[in-house]
């Protein structure tokens, strides 16, 4: 069987890439050949036309009738109707493109992050080359600060260490080892001797053999799932695109049969009656329907990124947080703070615990609840953390940052928290740094009274040994008792100690610190979770909506993480290689019955995210790394972190939280729950209307009358009044026991059967009581015209007092009546444009108006109060059996 490189020792891999000598590489004939057969290592990136995801913006069924519509229209002659209808169309199909050509490439931001130059040994002849031309076979030397430009196998190591958390997920940087990895299933995460495209050396040197280029590096595999993610529709936009399908068929066909009705009894002549069906098409389709929904979601999205610190890239994604069920969340930096806190000191005869999170030196040392006193032993233990210690920690713009190890900060930080942010008063003499063979770092200083003094930092198991030369005493046991225990809540454990040095020492070496050393104490060290996270943890949990946390960490601290945050009241931890081994519906059971998924791959996330999807939820996808690109795209809605986020994972993202809050989550949630509501509520009142009107025209047809209303009053009705009052929904606050709720089941109907009857007899009762208002009013003697602009009114007014019936799901007459301020104010707005439409001789000529009576006046406010009083009964009968 073949082995993979990680599971091949220096010589094997030599051989496999025919490498003689490590400084002697390859030959330019080699490298021609390499470059023939794997291509150069360089990322490819196809784009959409930009006329293509304009035309895209026109596959949609009613926006086809509506340029159907508008052609006949045209064709008859009408050209005001069939330019008012044209307008709606490229409004609604700009916003669209928009939406899509704005969208910035994530490709384009991972290719960026591919090194530009590098040093590899080319004919004996070490030499800088771009990185592009680099093929496999070759040997690159790395060296602190370098960013690896493919993917190696490292076969020469001096202290070599790799920041890998933008793939792996690991917080620390990772010690590179050359000895072969025997397990053939080892995760991407434990892959020690390999160095992957992107991350980037924080110390020391080293060769390797490149084994990977291009699209065959893990970054590249990124990139290949990024681009091949299919972009899903939103649960919100698959049931518009249901209902606008719906719809269209069903006036379609009525039109269809009233057209061959009415052919038969010869009532009209073709043109007249061809142009009745168009503007019974046209009345009845719900033009305002795209631009409503968009118009919402626009507000609901500007809302958020004033007010909720999250910037929303599409539209409908706002909405579909709404409707998740899971949100499968990477841990490092999103649920932690990816900054790594010591926790715990423990000393051979007490316990301290210490109090903040991060690298900011807010908190105290505590015993036993208490503030502890700095004891000399203490102020040692705080002084040997810091000495023996090669990274810094600064303030940058408010925030405090590491320019070093992680786990070197969290002792920086500690010493801060006690002793405040002067260094202690030692001078440097010699260090030793850390070395992965020895696990351990130490420093030589010199105090004030010329006392000589070695402090040194490390692995437990390594400093017990020399405690164990120095103190007969040592109890091994109890040490190693609060290492199980330390490890068993997730977290890092750190041993320090000193000793004092003649004066004729100098230097540090190995031997030095074999020959024994005073154990000062060990630290507890974790990644902390978020203070927020824990309640939005809770919420969201209570909203029926479950949280997964995928991550490259070990299961036990991943597991100790989750036990903190309370992901769920039972944590069940799975690893990214047991997953691996799965298949089929055992697979999709293990993602839903599991909350914790460590050691895994960017795959895994993929993986975790479309098992979920299968199963029917909605599942949206937080992270900060390139390694939760692909799963971020592939997801219903990909949040990322807008501070620490990788520009790929933003960019692969639909939704960014500009301030890293996790908590934010809840609350956006909660928004587009509230939108969710708003948008159902608008199309609600906004379908009988249409309905109404195509019917007064079907009921014309059908008793052979004059056609009672004009195009141009039809999309006044349609578009100017429709959109305006809608607007009130735009502002309608969230309802009561919102985030009670459990999310909506997937693949539901946007309407449900009391939805569709309440539309039905609304929108009839609307056309019969504006049919008999319009023929008595003639009866009376008044002109077609006066009766056609009551007609008008009638419709519009019965919108405004449906309004207050639609708004909120209490009776009318509660405290939810003045929730909305905003919506008298646009009603207000919409009765001025009404008398603007009546009395105005420049309307009146456009839209074939005249001015009303008292009378007509009154008939249009009763038929509006008839609407209200019957749906409030309907309401109310709900509500009782409820």
């Amino acid at each position: 069987m073949n082995k993979k490189d990680f599971q091949l020792n220096v010589e094997e891999t030599l051989e496999k890439y025919q490498i003689n000598e490590l400084t002697e590489g390859l030959s330019e004939q080699q490298v021609k050949e390499q470059l023939a057969k794997y291509g150069p290592n360089k990322i490819e990136s196809k784009k959409t036309p930009k006329w293509r995801l304009f035309l895209r913006q026109f596959n949609n069924m009613i926006i086809c009738i509506l340029m159907i519509s508008a052609l006949l229209t045209l064709i008859m002659g009408h050209r005001s109707d069939a330019m008012i209808i044209a307008i709606v169309v490229i409004v609604n199909a700009l916003i669209g493109y928009f939406q899509e050509a704005n969208a910035s490439d994530a490709l384009e931001r991972i290719k960026e992050m591919m090194s530009a130059e590098a040093t590899v040994y080319r004919e004996g002849i070490r030499t800088d080359v771009p990185a592009e031309d680099i093929v496999v076979g070759d040997v690159v030397f790395l060296e602190a600060g370098d960013n690896v430009p493919a993917d190696l196998r490292i076969v020469e190591a001096d202290n070599l260490r790799i920041q890998e958390s933008a793939l792996t997920g690991e917080p620390d940087s990772v010690e590179k080892e050359i000895e072969a990895l025997e397990n053939s299933e080892t995760p991407l995460a434990e892959q020690n001797n390999l160095a992957f495209a992107s991350t980037s050396v924080t110390s020391g040197s080293g060769e390797g053999v490149v084994v990977a280029v291009g699209a065959q590096t893990e970054i590249g595999k990124i990139s290949t799932e990024v681009n091949n993610a299919d972009d899903r529709k939103t649960p919100l936009m698959q049931e518009i695109d249901g209902l606008g399908k719906g719809i269209t068929y069903v006036i379609m066909g009525v039109a269809i049969v009233l057209f061959i009705v009415s052919l038969f009894l010869k009532t009209y002549s073709l043109s007249v009656l061809s142009l009745a069906v168009v503007t019974m098409i046209v009345g009845s389709i719900p033009e305002g329907l795209p631009a409503t929904t968009s118009v919402v979601l626009a507000m609901g999205v500007s809302d958020m990124a004033k007010n909720k610190h999250t910037i929303v890239k599409t539209l409908p994604a706002v909405e579909t947080l709404g409707s998740v069920d899971v949100v499968a969340t990477d841990k490092t930096g999103t649920l932690t703070k990816n900054e790594m806190t010591v926790k715990d000191i423990i000393f051979r005869d007490c316990h301290y615990q210490v109090s903040g999170d991060g690298y900011q030196p807010t908190g105290e040392i505590l015993q036993e609840g208490q503030k502890a006193t700095i004891s000399q032993q203490l102020t040692l233990f705080l002084e040997a953390g810091y000495e023996a210690n090669d990274t810094v920690l600064v303030e940058e713009d408010g925030r405090w940052q590491i320019n070093g190890e992680p786990t070197d900060g969290s002792f920086l930080t500690l010493y801060y928290k006690a002793l405040g942010c002067d260094a202690p008063e030692y001078q440097e003499i010699d260090m030793l740094p850390f070395d992965s063979d020895y696990r351990y770092m130490a420093k030589l200083v010199e105090n004030p009274a010329g006392e000589k003094i070695l402090f040194i930092k490390g692995s437990p198991d390594k400093l017990f040994v020399m405690a164990e030369e120095s103190e007969s005493d040592f109890d091994k046991n109890y040490w190693q008792k609060h290492v199980t225990d330390l490890s068993a809540e997730g977290k890092r454990v750190v041993a320090v100690g000193y000793q004092k040095m003649p004066a004729s020492v100098t230097e540090v070496t190995h031997e030095l610190l074999e020959a024994g050393i005073c154990l000062i104490g060990v630290a507890g060290i974790i990644d902390p979770p978020r203070e927020e996270v824990i309640p939005a943890l809770k919420e969201m949990n209570d909203a029926g909506v479950a949280v997964k946390m995928i991550t490259g960490d070990h299961p036990l601290t991943a597991k100790a993480i989750g036990e903190k945050l309370g992901l769920a009241p039972k944590i069940k931890v799975i690893t990214g290689g047991e997953l691996d081994e799965l298949t089929g519906e055992d697979f999709k059971q293990a993602v839903l019955n599991n909350q914790v998924f460590a050691r895994t791959t960017p795959k895994n996330k993929m993986d975790i995210v479309e098992a979920l999807q299968d199963s029917g939820k909605v599942t949206a996808m937080t992270g900060d790394g390139v390694n939760d690109a692909p799963a971020l795209k592939r997801a219903d809605i990909g949040v990322a972190m807008g501070m620490k986020g990788t520009d790929v994972a933003k960019d692969s993202a639909d939704m960014i939280l500009t301030d890293d809050n996790f908590g934010t989550m809840s609350v956006a949630i909660r928004e587009g729950r509230r939108i969710y509501d708003n948008i159902k509520k608008s199309i609600l009142f906004l379908l009988p209307t249409s309905f109404a009107e195509g019917l007064i025209i079907a009921f014309t047809i059908l008793m052979q009358k004059e056609m009672p209303l004009q195009p141009t009053q039809l999309l006044w009705i349609n578009m100017v009044s429709a959109i305006t009052i809608q607007f009130a929904f735009i502002f309608e606050p969230a309802e009561a026991g919102l985030m009670k709720r459990k999310p909506r089941k997937t693949g539901s109907s946007l309407l449900n059967r009391h939805d569709i009857w309440q539309m039905a007899y609304v929108s009839v009762i609307m056309a019969l009581i504006s049919i008999v208002a319009h023929d008595w009013l003639l009866d009376q003697g008044v002109s077609q015209v006066v009766a056609s602009t009551m007609m008008v009114n009638i419709v519009v007014l019965s919108k405004i007092f449906y309004l207050f019936n639609i708004r909120t799901s209490q009776p009318v007459i509660s405290k939810s009546f003045f929730s909305n301020p905003k919506a008298f104010l646009i009603i207000g707005i919409m009765l001025i444009l009404q008398l603007l439409l009546t009395y105005v001789p420049f309307m009146q000529q456009a839209f074939h108006t005249a001015s009303m009576s008292w009378t007509a006046w009154g008939i249009a406010i009763a038929s509006g109060v008839i609407i209200l009083v019957i749906t409030e009964i309907d309401k109310m009968i709900r509500l009782k059996r409820k």
